[in-house]
């Protein structure tokens, strides 16, 4: 059997293997917005007794959830905002999430890329020229404005021929606005301790944010797209 294969195998029994237990364990549920809600006072005591352990767990847990596309990277940044703080979390989040993205990215090329050039070689040579031109703009865009899971554009992503360490700088830029505003939603959150401060202006607009973030990105892009159509109109005539 060959070395590839083998890794090949081993990977796939641990990735496997982590989902089970996951599931078994039924681990989600402390992944839960509810969940991490209902322990915010627990987790803010923890991380000023022993921040840099809880910094740590968070930044494994939160690989570990986005490598091995898991449920509870939303409500893991806005605990995180509400815990360690707008700057810290947004930190800690930014580079635990791209690394998390990079890894389910990888995993996809290693694993599958092989069988989906075998079995659609000539539509996948079409998208990678497409990802050779404008690659690096698309992925951009796609991070930016969450159209489709973040999953899911791991998974298709690792099917291309695009380099890592630009699948990595892309994403890091791309989901660090997203990943500003959910951070703030939770920095705001943190700071209830009463009822009464769910309805603070403050927490409002950040949530607000939240849902308006993407269409406004989503403008932007499509002015940006429009002008450069245009500009590369004007040059061929």
């Amino acid at each position: 059997m060959k070395a590839k294969t083998i890794k090949k195998i081993i990977i796939v029994i641990v990735i496997l293997s982590l989902i089970v237990a996951f599931k078994v364990f039924d681990l989600g549920q402390y992944l839960s917005f509810s969940y991490l809600k209902e322990s915010r006072d627990i987790l803010i005591a923890l991380y000023e007794e022993h921040t840099a352990i809880v910094i740590a767990a968070y930044f494994i847990i939160y690989v570990l959830t986005t490598s091995l596309s898991l449920p509870g990277a939303s409500p893991l940044t806005i605990v995180g905002g509400a815990i360690m703080g707008f700057w810290v979390a947004t930190l800690v989040v930014s580079f635990a999430s791209t690394i998390g993205a990079t890894l389910a990215c990888f995993f996809s090329r290693f694993l599958l890329r092989d069988w989906v050039q075998n079995k659609i070689g000539e539509r996948i040579k079409k998208v990678n020229e497409g990802i050779e031109k404008e690659g690096s703009f698309y992925l951009f865009t796609l991070r930016l404005i969450p159209l489709f899971p973040f999953w899911m554009i791991n998974l298709a992503m690792g099917l291309t021929k695009m380099p890592l360490k630009r699948y990595y700088w892309v994403s890091q830029i791309g989901m660090l606005p997203g990943t500003m505003v959910y951070v703030n939603a939770g920095k705001e959150l943190g700071k209830i301790d009463s009822p009464s401060g769910i309805l603070s202006p403050s927490l409002i607009i950040s949530f607000a944010l939240i849902g308006i973030f993407p269409i406004v990105v989503k403008k932007l892009v499509g002015l940006y797209r429009a002008r450069r159509e245009k500009e590369t109109a004007g040059s061929n005539n």
